[in-house]
């Protein structure tokens, strides 16, 4: 894979011999000025506010032609938090003691992450890797748990990392050929979604409701077709949501409590999606 990745990002032979040309000429004010830098090789002018359109492009782009070149045509979207440590490990996020005692049992949810990736990835196995990829934001994590689901099994996943002030950096088990980053938040949803077969959404905070709000929007007003949608964790999701309390308020539909499911393990959410698809 690593390979034909590379193989496909060769640079034209002209544009990378003109570039290390103009890098090359006599110091003198006309070619020390911005102007005579050439467009593509000039990063005041390629992150300018002016170029941001090109720059929303070039994100939505890059990706998708990656993940054609890898042959991938379907995924499962794993979210999750960031801050769910693996059982037994340090609930290094945790700001007192009552958090600490949640974060550390909600750590279980690090191993149904882990199995539910691994079960799709079983699968995936199947199709020559091509179907029910896991795809998760590369972090840590519930994310990693997602990614180590998938190497547990020796198939790939992907990750859509993205720069942040804490400076995330991806998780070691996403397939590095498949591993990310955005500076948008938008071009990075549209990612996650555009090959979404299921949608697995485990606790977490803003980012992880964000996300599955997002989701549900925009199934709920068929901007995406209906496809499994997972909440992990009944008591979790029971107690910081009351959704209920939504359509009983009128501003949602009754029924649109039907487009997703609570579940508390691994094999409960893949039977869902098995059923769904008749696999």
């Amino acid at each position: 894979m690593a390979s034909e990745i590379k193989k496909r990002w060769k640079p034209l032979v002209r544009s990378g011999e003109d570039i290390e040309k103009s890098h090359h000429v006599p110091v003198t004010p006309q070619t020390q000025a911005p102007a005579y830098r050439l467009a593509f090789d000039d990063k005041d002018f390629l992150t300018s506010e002016e170029l941001r359109p090109i720059r929303l492009q070039l994100e939505l782009l890059k990706p998708e032609l990656m993940l054609k070149e890898a042959g991938i045509e379907s995924t499962v979207v794993l979210f999750g938090g960031a801050r769910i440590p693996e059982p037994g490990g340090e609930a290094w996020a945790a700001k007192n003691e009552v958090q600490k005692k949640n974060l550390e049992a909600n750590a279980k949810f690090y191993d149904e992450a882990r199995k539910f990736a691994r079960l799709s990835s079983e699968f995936s196995k199947t199709t020559d890797c091509k179907e029910m990829v896991i795809v998760t934001g590369g972090g840590p994590g519930v994310m990693e748990a997602g990614s180590r689901g998938a190497a547990d099994v020796g198939v790939p996943s992907i990750g859509l990392n993205i720069v942040l002030p804490h400076e995330q950096a991806p998780n070691k088990y996403v397939t590095p050929e498949l591993c990310f980053n955005f500076h948008y938040f938008a071009i990075r949803k549209m990612h996650f979604l555009m090959r979404a077969k299921a949608i697995a959404v485990f606790p977490g905070g803003f980012g992880t409701m964000d996300e599955m709000f997002e989701s549900l929007t925009l199934i709920q007003t068929q901007r995406m077709d209906p496809l499994p949608f997972l909440l992990f964790g009944t008591d979790f999701w029971t107690k910081v949501l009351n959704l209920e309390e939504l359509a009983n308020q009128g501003t949602i539909s009754p029924d649109d409590l039907n487009l997703f499911h609570l579940v508390d393990s691994a094999e409960e959410g893949w039977k869902i999606i098995a059923d769904h698809y008749g696999l």
